[in-house]
C-alpha cells in the first residue's frame, strides 16, 4: 500500500471519527433543531445545494479551464455537509444549528451526490464504475453508522460522552487538517497540474459560496457565520468518494488544492467575524 492510499484510507477514518464524535455531542433534539425552523432550514439548503453549484456550473462555463479542473469544480460543489464545520467555527457559531446543519446536510448527501455523479458523467461524457445505488449505500453506512453509534454511546453513558465529544472533535479535525498538509507535501506538484487559473477559480468559488452564506444565513450572527462556512466547506469524504468514482479526477488534486484554498477563503473570515463579535459584546 503507497503513503498516498495510506493517507486517503486515514483521511476517511478520521472523519468517521469526527461523525461519531458529533453523535456523542448530540441528542435528537439538537439533530432536528433545523427540521423544526422551515425557513432557515430552506435558505441552508438553498445555498449549500442550489446556488453553490450554479456559481461552479457559471464559472466552468465561462473560464477556460481544464476538463479536469471543472469535474473538480463541480465535484466539489456537490460534496456538501461538513463535519469539520464545529472544529472550524470555535466560538462563533450557533451549537444546535451547526449539529442540525451538518446531519441534515449529509442525510441529503446519500440521495444528491449519486444524482449529480451520473449527471456529471453523462455531462463530461463518460462511463461509471459504480452504480447509483452503491454510492448512496457507500456514503448512507460512511455517515449513518458512526452518527447512530455515537448517539448511542450518548444514551447509555451520557457523562463520559459529553466530556468527550468536543475533545474527539478537536483530535480528529487535527488529524484531518494534518493528513491533508501531508498530501500537499506528498503531491506538491498538484498545484501546478491545477494551475493558475484552477485555483483562482477554486479560490472563487469558495468566496462566492462564503458571501452566499453569509447573506442567506441571517439575521443571527451564530447562523449566519456558521452557513457562511458550511456553504464553502466541502465534505473532503464525500469529494473522494465522488473523485474516486468519476473517471479522470485525480483525488489527491482534489484534495491538497482544496485545503489550500479552504484556509485562505474561511480563516480571515472566521477572524473578521470574531473581531465583530467582540466589539458588539455588552461591557461586563
Amino acid at each position: 500500500m503507497t503513503m498516498t492510499m495510506v493517507l486517503l484510507l486515514l483521511l476517511k477514518v478520521s472523519i468517521a471519527a469526527l461523525i461519531f464524535s458529533i453523535g456523542m455531542g448530540s441528542t435528537f433534539s439538537d439533530v432536528s433543531w433545523l427540521w423544526r425552523r422551515p425557513g432557515l432550514l430552506l435558505r441552508s439548503l438553498l445555498g449549500m445545494y442550489v446556488l453553490v453549484p450554479v456559481v461552479a456550473f457559471v464559472l466552468v462555463w465561462l473560464l477556460p479551464l481544464e476538463p479536469t479542473v471543472k469535474a473538480a469544480l463541480l465535484i466539489l460543489a456537490v460534496s456538501a455537509g461538513a463535519p469539520l464545520l464545529p472544529k472550524k467555527l470555535g466560538p462563533v457559531h450557533s451549537d444546535q444549528y451547526v449539529f442540525s446543519l451538518v446531519v441534515t446536510s449529509s442525510l441529503l448527501a446519500i440521495i444528491w451526490v449519486p444524482v449529480w455523479i451520473h449527471w456529471l458523467a453523462r455531462h463530461f461524457g463518460v462511463p461509471l464504475d459504480v452504480p447509483a445505488s452503491a454510492i448512496a449505500i457507500t456514503i448512507a453506512h460512511s455517515f449513518l453508522l458512526p452518527l447512530v453509534a455515537g448517539m448511542l454511546v450518548r444514551a447509555i453513558w451520557p457523562t463520559l460522552a459529553i466530556a468527550l465529544s468536543d475533545k474527539l472533535i478537536a483530535l480528529g479535525g487535527l488529524v484531518l487538517m494534518l493528513d491533508g498538509v501531508l498530501l500537499l507535501i506528498l503531491h506538491w506538484r498538484v498545484l501546478q497540474q491545477v494551475g493558475a487559473a484552477g485555483f483562482g477559480a477554486l479560490l472563487l468559488m469558495l468566496l462566492l459560496a462564503l458571501l452566499i452564506g453569509h447573506l442567506l444565513g441571517g439575521p443571527g450572527a451564530g447562523e449566519r457565520t456558521s452557513l457562511a462556512v458550511a456553504c464553502a466547506t466541502r465534505h473532503i469524504g464525500v469529494a473522494i468518494l465522488v473523485a474516486t468514482s468519476f473517471p479522470g479526477t485525480q483525488t489527491t488534486v482534489l484534495v491538497a488544492a482544496y485545503v489550500v484554498a479552504s484556509s485562505l477563503v474561511s480563516v480571515p473570515y472566521l477572524q473578521l467575524r470574531k473581531k465583530a463579535a467582540v466589539a458588539e459584546a455588552p461591557p461586563g
